[in-house]
């Protein structure tokens, strides 16, 4: 059913909260864990400056020490959990606007699952911040599994 499942993550506690559900679906069915961490030009514009943008884009992300070792520190996460499940696992980096990049990723690497974590905001923070789980999951046309990283907490009933 699935060959390859993809987990983009950015490090935070909200895409660790998916990874257990991946790499459970992989062992499962035999797949291969994609796990993608995606430089946010956009972001990163403002913080890192124009040419530290370029080199990103360009591929030559070990000219870049901080983000080079962000990167690893976030797909390294991914490739320890499905280690010790045994599955298979490839560690990927990635540059763009992050919700465009993982669709590429999807397109270009024959993914049939993306299951990728959700700070679960809703309301004006939803609006004014976006959301690359809804982007996502309104513009592939495979299955997307979104985790909720407050899944776990009691949820206030009025």
């Amino acid at each position: 059913m699935y060959d390859n499942i993809l987990i983009p993550t950015d490090g935070s506690e909200a895409a660790e909260s998916a990874v257990e559900q991946a790499v459970d679906l992989a062992a499962k069915y035999g797949a291969t864990v994609h796990a993608l961490y995606v430089v946010d030009v956009d972001a990163t514009n403002l913080s890192l400056g124009t040419e530290q943008v370029d080199r990103i884009r360009q591929g030559r992300i070990d000219e870049m020490p901080e983000v080079k070792a962000e990167a690893e520190k976030a797909t390294g996460y991914v490739a320890e959990a499905a280690g010790e499940r045994g599955v298979p696992v490839e560690e990927h980096v990635s540059a763009g606007s992050p919700a465009r990049a993982i669709r590429k990723f999807v397109e270009d690497e024959d993914v049939d699952l993306v299951v990728m974590g959700s700070h679960g905001r809703s309301g004006l923070s939803r609006v004014v911040l976006g959301s690359v789980a809804e982007k996502v999951l309104r513009r592939t046309r495979i299955p997307v599994l979104v985790v909720d990283a407050h899944a776990d907490e009691e949820v206030d009933e009025e």
